[in-house]
Protein backbone atom coordinates (compact mmCIF):
# COMPACT_ATOMS: atom_id res chain seq x y z
CA UNK A 1 0.00 0.00 0.00
CA UNK A 2 1.29 3.53 -0.65
CA UNK A 3 2.41 5.42 3.01
CA UNK A 4 -0.03 8.28 2.83
CA UNK A 5 1.30 11.89 2.93
CA UNK A 6 -1.79 13.54 3.06
CA UNK A 7 -0.50 17.56 3.44
CA UNK A 8 1.43 16.40 -0.29
CA UNK A 9 -1.33 14.78 -1.39
CA UNK A 10 -3.33 18.00 -0.94
CA UNK A 11 -0.50 20.63 -2.55
CA UNK A 12 0.31 18.45 -5.44
CA UNK A 13 -3.88 17.80 -6.41
CA UNK A 14 -4.07 21.29 -6.03
CA UNK A 15 -1.64 22.15 -8.53
CA UNK A 16 -3.58 19.48 -10.77
CA UNK A 17 -7.13 21.01 -10.33
CA UNK A 18 -5.25 24.58 -11.43
CA UNK A 19 -3.19 22.96 -14.27
CA UNK A 20 -6.14 21.07 -15.51
CA UNK A 21 -8.99 24.04 -15.52
CA UNK A 22 -6.30 26.32 -17.05
CA UNK A 23 -5.64 24.02 -20.18
CA UNK A 24 -9.62 24.04 -20.59
CA UNK A 25 -10.13 27.55 -20.30
CA UNK A 26 -6.55 28.16 -22.82
CA UNK A 27 -8.54 25.47 -25.33
CA UNK A 28 -11.70 27.89 -24.93
CA UNK A 29 -10.13 31.50 -25.55
CA UNK A 30 -7.00 29.79 -28.69
CA UNK A 31 -10.77 28.87 -30.06
CA UNK A 32 -11.93 32.28 -30.75
CA UNK A 33 -8.88 33.16 -33.06
CA UNK A 34 -7.82 29.35 -34.58
CA UNK A 35 -9.19 26.03 -34.83
CA UNK A 36 -8.77 22.79 -32.54
CA UNK A 37 -6.68 20.93 -35.43
CA UNK A 38 -4.18 24.04 -34.98
CA UNK A 39 -4.70 24.55 -30.88
CA UNK A 40 -3.52 20.94 -30.71
CA UNK A 41 -1.00 21.27 -33.46
CA UNK A 42 0.93 24.43 -31.25
CA UNK A 43 0.81 21.73 -27.81
CA UNK A 44 2.15 18.94 -29.02
CA UNK A 45 4.73 20.66 -31.26
CA UNK A 46 5.74 23.08 -28.03
CA UNK A 47 5.64 20.16 -25.77
CA UNK A 48 7.94 17.82 -28.02
CA UNK A 49 10.19 20.78 -28.13
CA UNK A 50 10.33 20.81 -24.43
CA UNK A 51 10.83 16.75 -24.02
CA UNK A 52 13.22 16.61 -26.86
CA UNK A 53 15.42 19.64 -24.72
CA UNK A 54 14.96 17.24 -21.45
CA UNK A 55 15.72 14.23 -23.43
CA UNK A 56 19.00 15.58 -24.77
CA UNK A 57 20.29 16.89 -21.58
CA UNK A 58 19.02 13.77 -19.76
CA UNK A 59 21.66 10.52 -21.30
CA UNK A 60 19.01 8.18 -19.19
CA UNK A 61 16.24 9.29 -20.50
CA UNK A 62 17.50 9.72 -24.58
CA UNK A 63 18.64 6.16 -23.91
CA UNK A 64 15.55 4.71 -22.83
CA UNK A 65 13.26 6.53 -26.37
CA UNK A 66 13.17 3.63 -28.25
CA UNK A 67 9.81 2.14 -28.92
CA UNK A 68 9.59 -1.58 -27.53
CA UNK A 69 6.05 -2.22 -28.91
CA UNK A 70 5.69 0.70 -32.25
CA UNK A 71 2.51 -0.91 -33.05
CA UNK A 72 1.10 -0.86 -29.64
CA UNK A 73 2.35 3.29 -29.19
CA UNK A 74 0.41 4.12 -32.71
CA UNK A 75 -2.94 2.29 -31.72
CA UNK A 76 -2.83 4.25 -28.29
CA UNK A 77 -1.83 7.62 -29.87
CA UNK A 78 -4.71 7.18 -32.75
CA UNK A 79 -6.95 6.24 -30.16
CA UNK A 80 -6.56 8.74 -27.59
CA UNK A 81 -5.75 11.72 -30.30
CA UNK A 82 -9.39 10.98 -30.75
CA UNK A 83 -10.28 11.48 -27.49
CA UNK A 84 -8.26 14.52 -27.29
CA UNK A 85 -9.66 16.11 -30.13
CA UNK A 86 -13.25 15.53 -29.04
CA UNK A 87 -12.74 16.68 -25.47
CA UNK A 88 -11.01 19.92 -26.86
CA UNK A 89 -14.06 20.25 -29.53
CA UNK A 90 -16.64 19.66 -27.06
CA UNK A 91 -14.82 22.68 -24.56
CA UNK A 92 -15.10 25.25 -27.55
CA UNK A 93 -19.11 23.75 -27.49
CA UNK A 94 -20.38 23.15 -24.39
CA UNK A 95 -20.31 24.28 -20.55
CA UNK A 96 -17.11 23.17 -19.38
CA UNK A 97 -19.01 21.38 -15.87
CA UNK A 98 -20.71 19.42 -18.73
CA UNK A 99 -17.36 18.39 -20.46
CA UNK A 100 -15.89 17.89 -17.43
CA UNK A 101 -18.64 15.27 -16.31
CA UNK A 102 -18.43 13.33 -19.24
CA UNK A 103 -15.34 12.72 -19.40
CA UNK A 104 -15.63 11.03 -15.77
CA UNK A 105 -17.26 8.54 -17.30
CA UNK A 106 -14.07 7.11 -18.58
CA UNK A 107 -13.74 4.61 -15.78
CA UNK A 108 -16.99 3.06 -16.33
CA UNK A 109 -15.98 2.27 -20.07
CA UNK A 110 -12.38 0.78 -18.41
CA UNK A 111 -14.53 -1.50 -16.31
CA UNK A 112 -16.23 -2.63 -19.42
CA UNK A 113 -13.15 -2.96 -22.23
CA UNK A 114 -10.60 -4.31 -19.39
CA UNK A 115 -12.18 -7.25 -18.86
CA UNK A 116 -12.06 -8.04 -23.18
CA UNK A 117 -9.01 -6.38 -23.76
CA UNK A 118 -6.85 -7.18 -20.52
CA UNK A 119 -8.70 -10.26 -19.46
CA UNK A 120 -9.61 -8.47 -16.19
CA UNK A 121 -12.39 -10.10 -14.10
CA UNK A 122 -15.77 -7.71 -14.17
CA UNK A 123 -16.28 -7.29 -10.27
CA UNK A 124 -19.74 -6.15 -8.78
CA UNK A 125 -17.81 -3.07 -8.05
CA UNK A 126 -16.80 -2.80 -11.99
CA UNK A 127 -20.48 -3.08 -12.36
CA UNK A 128 -21.56 -0.57 -10.23
CA UNK A 129 -19.47 1.76 -11.26
CA UNK A 130 -21.04 1.24 -15.37
CA UNK A 131 -24.36 1.62 -14.34
CA UNK A 132 -24.19 4.52 -11.81
CA UNK A 133 -21.92 6.31 -14.76
CA UNK A 134 -24.95 5.25 -17.50
CA UNK A 135 -27.18 6.77 -15.41
CA UNK A 136 -24.98 9.87 -14.58
CA UNK A 137 -24.75 9.90 -18.28
CA UNK A 138 -28.56 10.29 -18.41
CA UNK A 139 -29.13 12.75 -15.79
CA UNK A 140 -26.36 15.14 -17.67
CA UNK A 141 -27.76 14.36 -21.32
CA UNK A 142 -31.16 14.56 -20.59
CA UNK A 143 -32.50 12.10 -23.58
CA UNK A 144 -35.51 13.53 -25.08
CA UNK A 145 -35.28 17.29 -23.70
CA UNK A 146 -34.51 19.89 -25.53
CA UNK A 147 -31.35 21.04 -24.24
CA UNK A 148 -29.55 17.60 -25.36
CA UNK A 149 -26.59 18.75 -27.91
CA UNK A 150 -25.00 16.61 -30.27
CA UNK A 151 -21.48 18.32 -28.64
CA UNK A 152 -22.27 15.78 -25.43
CA UNK A 153 -22.19 12.96 -27.80
CA UNK A 154 -18.93 13.84 -29.30
CA UNK A 155 -17.56 14.06 -25.73
CA UNK A 156 -19.40 10.84 -24.20
CA UNK A 157 -17.27 9.34 -27.24
CA UNK A 158 -14.41 11.27 -26.68
CA UNK A 159 -14.50 9.98 -23.14
CA UNK A 160 -14.90 5.73 -24.51
CA UNK A 161 -11.76 6.47 -26.37
CA UNK A 162 -10.19 7.56 -23.15
CA UNK A 163 -10.93 4.40 -21.74
CA UNK A 164 -9.36 2.67 -24.99
CA UNK A 165 -6.45 4.42 -24.51
CA UNK A 166 -5.95 3.60 -21.04
CA UNK A 167 -6.18 0.30 -21.53
CA UNK A 168 -3.36 0.09 -24.24
CA UNK A 169 -1.73 2.42 -21.56
CA UNK A 170 -1.60 -0.19 -18.88
CA UNK A 171 -0.03 -2.22 -21.14
CA UNK A 172 2.57 0.54 -22.20
CA UNK A 173 3.62 0.98 -18.50
CA UNK A 174 4.71 -2.73 -18.25
CA UNK A 175 7.70 -2.33 -20.90
CA UNK A 176 8.35 1.58 -20.78
CA UNK A 177 9.15 4.14 -18.92
CA UNK A 178 6.59 7.62 -18.19
CA UNK A 179 8.52 9.81 -20.26
CA UNK A 180 9.16 7.39 -22.86
CA UNK A 181 5.03 7.25 -23.44
CA UNK A 182 4.82 10.70 -22.92
CA UNK A 183 7.42 11.96 -25.75
CA UNK A 184 6.09 9.26 -28.21
CA UNK A 185 2.41 10.51 -27.21
CA UNK A 186 3.97 14.54 -28.95
CA UNK A 187 5.71 12.75 -31.59
CA UNK A 188 2.89 10.44 -33.42
CA UNK A 189 0.29 12.81 -32.36
CA UNK A 190 1.83 16.32 -33.26
CA UNK A 191 1.56 14.89 -37.57
CA UNK A 192 -1.50 14.15 -36.72
CA UNK A 193 -3.02 17.14 -35.32
CA UNK A 194 -1.18 19.24 -38.32
CA UNK A 195 -3.18 17.23 -41.31
CA UNK A 196 -6.03 19.01 -40.40
CA UNK A 197 -4.10 22.29 -38.96
CA UNK A 198 -3.79 25.50 -40.86
CA UNK A 199 -0.95 27.07 -39.98
CA UNK A 200 -1.66 30.54 -41.85
CA UNK A 201 -4.32 31.13 -38.83
CA UNK A 202 -1.62 30.83 -36.50
CA UNK A 203 -0.29 34.35 -37.76
CA UNK A 204 -3.79 35.68 -36.19
CA UNK A 205 -2.32 34.77 -32.69
CA UNK A 206 -0.24 37.56 -30.95
CA UNK A 207 1.42 38.59 -27.60
CA UNK A 208 -1.94 38.39 -25.98
CA UNK A 209 -2.02 34.77 -26.75
CA UNK A 210 1.09 33.83 -24.69
CA UNK A 211 -1.00 33.22 -21.80
CA UNK A 212 -3.09 30.89 -23.18
CA UNK A 213 -0.38 28.76 -25.44
CA UNK A 214 1.24 28.50 -22.00
CA UNK A 215 -1.82 26.89 -20.87
CA UNK A 216 -2.45 24.52 -23.37
CA UNK A 217 1.65 23.07 -23.03
CA UNK A 218 2.66 24.06 -19.98
CA UNK A 219 -0.36 23.53 -17.90
CA UNK A 220 -0.89 20.12 -19.80
CA UNK A 221 2.34 18.68 -18.41
CA UNK A 222 2.07 20.15 -15.38
CA UNK A 223 -1.07 18.67 -14.76
CA UNK A 224 0.51 15.07 -15.29
CA UNK A 225 3.53 15.99 -12.97
CA UNK A 226 1.09 16.86 -10.23
CA UNK A 227 -1.21 14.24 -10.75
CA UNK A 228 1.72 11.55 -10.78
CA UNK A 229 3.27 12.87 -7.89
CA UNK A 230 -0.26 13.13 -5.72
CA UNK A 231 -0.05 9.37 -6.68
CA UNK A 232 3.30 8.62 -5.56
CA UNK A 233 2.10 10.30 -1.95
CA UNK A 234 -1.26 8.79 -1.51
CA UNK A 235 -2.86 6.00 -2.77
CA UNK A 236 -6.23 6.10 -4.81
CA UNK A 237 -8.41 6.21 -2.30
CA UNK A 238 -7.16 9.76 -1.17
CA UNK A 239 -6.48 10.85 -4.59
CA UNK A 240 -9.48 10.75 -6.20
CA UNK A 241 -11.96 12.57 -4.17
CA UNK A 242 -9.63 15.32 -4.06
CA UNK A 243 -9.60 15.23 -7.98
CA UNK A 244 -13.42 15.31 -8.31
CA UNK A 245 -13.02 18.94 -6.93
CA UNK A 246 -12.15 19.55 -10.63
CA UNK A 247 -15.74 19.47 -11.27
CA UNK A 248 -17.02 22.35 -8.97
CA UNK A 249 -13.82 24.34 -9.79
CA UNK A 250 -14.09 24.35 -13.68
CA UNK A 251 -17.71 24.66 -13.01
CA UNK A 252 -17.00 28.12 -11.49
CA UNK A 253 -14.67 29.35 -13.55
CA UNK A 254 -16.94 28.72 -16.59
CA UNK A 255 -19.58 30.91 -14.07
CA UNK A 256 -17.04 33.08 -13.88
CA UNK A 257 -15.61 33.87 -17.22
CA UNK A 258 -18.16 33.22 -19.84
CA UNK A 259 -21.06 33.23 -17.68
CA UNK A 260 -22.39 29.68 -17.74
CA UNK A 261 -24.98 28.67 -15.41
CA UNK A 262 -24.75 26.44 -12.37
CA UNK A 263 -26.85 23.22 -13.66
CA UNK A 264 -27.64 21.12 -10.55
CA UNK A 265 -28.63 18.65 -13.41
CA UNK A 266 -24.69 18.40 -14.64
CA UNK A 267 -23.51 18.39 -10.73
CA UNK A 268 -26.51 14.98 -9.94
CA UNK A 269 -25.01 13.61 -12.95
CA UNK A 270 -21.55 14.20 -11.90
CA UNK A 271 -22.94 12.78 -7.99
CA UNK A 272 -23.76 9.87 -9.77
CA UNK A 273 -20.14 9.18 -11.97
CA UNK A 274 -18.47 9.86 -8.93
CA UNK A 275 -20.56 7.32 -6.84
CA UNK A 276 -19.99 4.58 -8.82
CA UNK A 277 -16.17 5.13 -9.21
CA UNK A 278 -15.81 5.61 -5.64
CA UNK A 279 -17.61 1.82 -4.89
CA UNK A 280 -15.32 0.35 -7.66
CA UNK A 281 -12.35 1.87 -5.59
CA UNK A 282 -13.34 0.59 -2.23
CA UNK A 283 -14.24 -2.98 -3.80
CA UNK A 284 -11.06 -3.22 -5.70
CA UNK A 285 -9.19 -2.10 -2.16
CA UNK A 286 -11.01 -5.01 -0.35
CA UNK A 287 -10.23 -7.31 -2.66
CA UNK A 288 -7.10 -6.74 -3.17
CA UNK A 289 -5.63 -4.74 -0.14
CA UNK A 290 -1.71 -4.85 -1.31
CA UNK A 291 -2.24 -2.67 -4.15
CA UNK A 292 -3.46 0.69 -5.08
CA UNK A 293 -6.67 0.14 -6.69
CA UNK A 294 -7.58 1.53 -10.36
CA UNK A 295 -8.43 4.80 -9.75
CA UNK A 296 -9.75 6.76 -13.15
CA UNK A 297 -8.60 6.33 -16.90
CA UNK A 298 -9.20 9.31 -18.76
CA UNK A 299 -4.34 10.44 -19.47
CA UNK A 300 -7.28 14.66 -20.12
CA UNK A 301 -8.93 15.65 -19.72
CA UNK A 302 -5.72 17.32 -23.19
CA UNK A 303 -1.62 15.49 -23.09
CA UNK A 304 -1.75 12.61 -20.95
CA UNK A 305 1.08 11.57 -18.88
CA UNK A 306 0.38 7.92 -18.08
CA UNK A 307 0.19 7.30 -13.98
CA UNK A 308 2.42 4.18 -13.30
CA UNK A 309 0.29 3.93 -9.67
CA UNK A 310 -3.47 4.06 -11.50
CA UNK A 311 -2.80 3.79 -14.97
CA UNK A 312 -4.69 6.86 -16.23
CA UNK A 313 -5.07 8.71 -19.25
CA UNK A 314 -6.05 12.14 -19.71
CA UNK A 315 -5.99 14.79 -22.31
Amino acid sequence: MTDRNVPAVVAWMGGALVAFSATAVAVRELSRTIGVFDILSLRYGIALVLLTGIALSRPGLRAALAPRRPALHAVRNLIHFAGTYAWSLGVTLLPLATVFALEFTTPAWVAVLAPLVLGERLTSGRIAAVVLGIAGVLVILRPGAETIQPAALVVLGGAIAFAGASVTTKSLTRIQGTFTILFWMNLIQFPLALLGSDPARWSGLGPEHAGALAGITLGGLASHWCLTNAYRHGDALTVVPLDFLRIPLIALAGWQFYGEPLDPLVFAGAGLIIAGILWNLRSEGRRSPSRTPLARAPLARTDAAPVPAAGETQP
